[in-house]
């Protein structure tokens, strides 16, 4: 009876247009039918048939993929490396710190996006000026394939790794001491004691938050959307990119839906893999 307020709303604001969008996946509902309800066709599966024949689907997913198979361990990788700092009784004014590696994440993603592409920029950038004053000659980050997604990445692990800090940074808090203590005094180092200590300790909590950033690096669409408009060379489309292209460019909403359920399943299915291995080790 209590939860019955909470999941009228989640069946209201997803349960019911996740349903819709499912029955206009198996249409092809575009901007006609918008005008005239007539001209709405029941297609079956060949929304999915004429995506999964789609080059551009295909250059998405796979920028995708790649976006998730980097950004997931830099994300990860950095924020519990700064966890693990901050957690050292020698630092001082550790408050401000996290703070100030928070902020990033709350800030407003497009007005830092616009921030980072004069950061970025081939002629009058901050990075390029640094790279001048050790004579190396100037990048176009956004403009060259080979550069336009690690300067994407670089700027999403720097707008999102705060959020796992803060949550790591809890985590670190509730690992035994006394289990630490006596390894310490057993002469584990450093690494071991994070081995065989730490990340047993803040293993469902690393889980969670694989998870979630997995998820994230999978929708990405504000980023390339702002400082590449998916360019150069469709470098930076992503299968969130390429859904909004479809739905909102060229009014195409059947096939836009059905781009939401082909992402959907991929996280559903990543997710129950990543559950799955930490069942295995007991994270869960």
């Amino acid at each position: 009876m209590f939860a019955a307020p909470v999941l009228a709303v989640i069946a209201l604001v997803f349960v019911l247009p996740t349903l819709l969008a499912l029955g206009l996946s198996v249409t092809d509902y575009s901007i006609y039918a918008l005008a005239d309800w007539s001209n709405l066709r029941f297609v079956g599966f060949g929304n999915f048939t004429d995506l999964l024949a789609t080059p551009l689907f295909w250059r998405a997913l796979g920028n995708t993929a790649v976006f998730a198979a980097l950004g997931v361990p830099m994300a990860i990788g950095t924020s519990l490396f700064t966890a693990l700092l901050l957690n050292d009784a020698t630092v001082r004014w550790k408050p401000l710190w996290r703070v100030a590696l928070f902020a990033p994440y709350v800030t407003g993603i497009v007005a830092t996006a616009v921030v980072w592409r004069f950061l970025l920029n081939t002629r009058f950038g901050l990075l390029n000026w640094l790279l001048a004053q050790i004579e190396v000659a100037p990048v176009d980050w956004l403009g060259d394939p080979r550069w336009s997604i690690p300067a994407i990445l670089l700027f999403v692990t720097w707008k999102v790794f705060g959020y796992n800090m803060i949550v790591f940074t809890a985590a670190l808090a509730t690992v035994p001491q006394d289990l630490m203590e006596a390894a310490r005094l057993d002469g584990a180092g450093a690494w071991t004691r994070f081995r065989h200590v730490t990340l047993p300790a803040i293993g469902p909590t690393l889980l969670l938050a694989t998870v979630l950033s997995v998820a994230g690096f999978l929708q990405l669409f504000a980023e390339p959307y702002v400082m590449t408009l998916g360019g150069p060379s469709q470098s930076t489309v992503t299968i969130l990119y390429f859904m909004f292209d479809e739905g909102f460019k060229w009014w195409n909403l059947g096939q836009a839906s059905t781009v939401a359920f082909v992402l959907l399943l991929l996280i559903l299915s990543l997710t129950l893999i990543q559950t799955r291995i930490g069942r295995r080790y007991e994270w869960l």
